[in-house]
């Protein structure tokens, strides 16, 4: 979603620009052209490259990652010429969902580009904030990151182009129109690599879905946060489905699509009211004390899905980057009884309203 995500507000812009800025609009028409589009769009307020995926261990023991690299146009120096003027910064997320510890593994990244460890290109997916990076080359993602308790290298290969979200990657986020972004997907991403938890290398595999999305909107009035997922099916096809949420936690706006299997997979959008989110049960986090709906059905038509999570306690702090508190989570797919696909489950706004720009 606007990435599923419109994009979680920066401590360091809670005062807004110092001068008015003409961040580039998200107009509909404007057809997604590849490669450049994997490259980062500056002009724009906010963008993100997010991977989330299932890895196995060698011993079959499951893992959930995440990766995410924010870029932000501040609005900030932009008529000053020195490089240490704050116009665009880079964070960027990363964490393991790891059952044996029931927590996160979580940490977070950021600089400013310019002086500092920190940049992006323009034409191609090349991302990077200190020894953290995440880039196309080739067909192939490549992710690296080193944390304070775990470490990967993991390779990603699509199975597919890239799959467009909305109508031909113009996203709407509401009603009108004006509050969109542009937004791809590559779900059933084949992972392999290496990962070190607790000092110990191991080989990994799976699965991921990775989103880039580009906008300059604010979250829509009235919107508390979102609800998203991304999920990989068993079958090969790939869904992605979100709805912003009011404060009483009514769907204000709704959205997703279905990538059939196979290279040739036309994607299927889905109307607003054709999607319903339930939440099922709540788990309350003792660090936030948030109450976090864990458990879903996701009613999509005539087809209903139960999402479980991999663990209860998903939770992401990145109030040193962000300024947020979010739930982020390795999530099984069931219909009826019977496992059928792995995802990731974002949610944002439980605790208190979810601020973007």
């Amino acid at each position: 979603m606007q990435r599923r995500r419109f994009l979680l507000t920066l401590p360091v812009l809670a005062a807004g620009p110092a001068v008015a800025v003409d961040f580039a609009p998200v107009l509909p028409g404007r057809a997604l052209v590849f490669p450049a589009d994997h490259g980062a769009h500056p002009a724009f307020r906010t963008e993100w490259w997010y991977a989330t995926g299932w890895l196995a261990l060698p011993d079959g023991q499951p893992l959930g990652f995440q990766v995410t690299f924010f870029r932000v146009r501040t609005g900030i120096g932009e008529g000053n010429p020195s490089a240490f003027a704050p116009r665009q910064l880079i964070l960027a997320h990363a964490a393991i969902a790891d059952p044996r510890l029931g927590r996160l593994r979580p940490d977070e990244r950021s600089a400013r580009v310019g002086v500092g460890p920190a940049g992006f290109d323009t034409a191609t997916t090349r991302v990077w904030v200190g020894d953290w990076r995440f880039e196309l080359r080739g067909d192939r993602y490549q992710a690296e990151v080193t944390a304070a308790d775990f470490a990967y290298r993991l390779e990603m290969v699509p199975d597919a182009p890239p799959l467009l979200q909305g109508q031909g990657g113009f996203s709407r986020k509401a009603a009108d129109p004006r509050h969109a972004s542009y937004y791809y997907s590559r779900p059933q991403l084949r992972v392999s690599g290496e990962l070190s938890l607790d000092g110990r290398r191991q080989p990994v595999s799976g699965q991921a879905w990775l989103d880039h999305e580009w906008s300059s909107e604010l979250l829509p009035e009235g919107a508390q946060g979102w609800d998203w997922v991304g999920l990989n099916l068993d079958d090969g096809s790939g869904l992605m489905a979100f709805r912003l949420r009011d404060a009483a936690g009514k769907a204000l706006w709704s959205a997703g699509t279905l990538r059939p299997a196979g290279p040739s997979g036309k994607a299927q959008p889905m109307a607003p009211e054709d999607i319903v989110f339930t939440p099922l049960r709540v788990w309350q986090s003792p660090r936030s004390g948030i109450g976090w709906p864990v458990e879903w059905q996701l009613q999509l038509g005539s087809r209903t899905l139960l999402l479980r999570p991999l663990m209860d306690d998903q939770e992401l702090d990145s109030r040193r980057s962000t300024g947020a508190i979010y739930w982020e989570g390795a999530v099984r797919v069931f219909e009826g009884a019977r496992e059928v696909g792995r995802g990731y489950l974002e949610l944002t706004g439980y605790g208190k309203r979810i601020r973007v720009g």
